[in-house]
């Protein structure tokens, strides 16, 4: 028997109650007049204030490089040429471009990688904050000894086509960037990784592959580290990635294999 038929309902109680439990979306959400009951109408308005808070929130990369001591990894801070975060939310285009100081400190380590990891704030530090470094570790977990790993980047005021950029400066062949997702009004700390082979400036989303909506109450970082290992693997042994690279992740016969 599901749990949703196990579940009493207490009489005089919302009905609705034995489903919401089982999703963040908004439903069954009543009226009082032409308008919503007063419950209904507070949590929207958290949600929405959570929601400002993620886009807002400046990007604690101490936090993050904190987190990420246990990996013997290099960790590098860079920074987009969008000077604040006000100008970072009305001028896309600075948010995809490294400021001077930080193309010079990437190109110091410059070499020949097969990836290179950024953690980057997007429209949620929240999101980075709270999963970026624990779904990196989960990553490399899965990955093998075969992989060259360049300087882990952590990028301020960044927007995804910025891994372009980092990429072509370090000299890696790939880039998968965690990246904090504009919040919606139920995920506040949503993270996406996107998959670029060949990074370039120029490279547009088509050309990316994305895993979206990683977090506890979406897709386990855990999911998430397998589905992102697998398409790393695809894309090293193809050399592509975006609409041409296909995700069979989830197909039986590699679940079985």
């Amino acid at each position: 028997m599901s749990k949703l038929s196990d579940k009493k309902i207490p009489s005089g109680l919302d009905p609705w109650n034995a489903l919401r439990i089982h999703t963040d979306a908004r439903i069954g959400l009543g009226r009082v007049g032409d308008g919503l009951p007063t419950e209904r109408l507070l949590e929207f308005q958290m949600a929405h204030a959570r929601a400002r808070d993620s886009v807002h929130m400046a990007f604690d990369a101490s936090g993050v490089r904190a987190q990420l001591a246990s990996l013997d990894q290099t960790i590098l801070d860079v920074h987009s040429a969008a000077p604040d975060r006000a100008t970072y939310l009305q001028r896309p285009d600075l948010g995809r471009l490294l400021d001077d100081a930080s193309r010079e400190t990437l190109t110091t380590h410059k070499a020949r990688y097969d990836v290179a990891f950024i953690l980057a704030d997007g429209l949620s530090a929240r999101a980075t904050h709270d999963h970026g470094a624990n779904t990196l570790s989960l990553i490399l977990k899965r990955l093998g000894d075969s992989w060259s790993i360049a300087p882990i980047t952590l990028a301020t005021q960044s927007r995804v086509g910025l891994g372009d950029e980092i990429g072509t400066a370090l000299g890696a062949k790939l880039t998968v960037m965690l990246i904090g997702e504009r919040p919606g009004l139920s995920s506040a700390d949503s993270l996406g990784a996107y998959l670029t082979w060949a990074p370039k400036p120029g490279r547009s989303n088509a050309d990316r592959n994305c895993v979206s909506n990683i977090r506890p109450a979406g897709l386990a970082p855990e999911k998430a580290a397998d589905k992102i290992a697998y398409l790393m693997s695809e894309a090293r042994k193809l050399g592509l990635s975006g609409v041409a690279l296909k995700d069979n992740s989830s197909s039986p016969a590699l679940i079985e294999g």
